[in-house]
């Protein structure tokens, strides 16, 4: 899985296993090491939820994705290549969030 953070934006891609993962456990993650320990370590993580809106949330060395279950039900088993939404964090601060299938991605 690929992370991208740009500005106000936040974008995953997944390979084809990668959502297959995703559709069987509705969770998939990554991790990069970032430091010698354990906790020297950023996480990301795409989520499926039971709610009706996308929500990011970040804690700990950790950034989740968390999208609408009906919503990645209908992205993981049709050809709709991407998902998008556009968070908004404070009365003047938007983030948007793009997921996207990486179908081409061979590694």
């Amino acid at each position: 899985m690929k992370l991208r953070i740009e500005d106000n934006s936040l974008r995953l891609r997944l390979s084809e296993a990668e959502v297959h993962q995703f559709a069987e456990t509705g969770r998939v993650a990554a991790v990069v090491p970032l430091g010698p320990a354990a906790t020297d370590a950023l996480t990301y993580a795409l989520e499926r939820v039971e709610t009706e809106h996308f929500r990011v949330s970040y804690g700990a060395g950790a950034i989740t994705v968390k999208v609408p279950a009906t919503l990645a039900n209908q992205w993981t088993t049709t050809d709709q290549n991407g998902l998008s939404a556009t968070l908004l964090l404070t009365d003047t601060q938007s983030l948007k969030v793009l997921i996207e299938k990486d179908l081409d991605c061979r590694h």
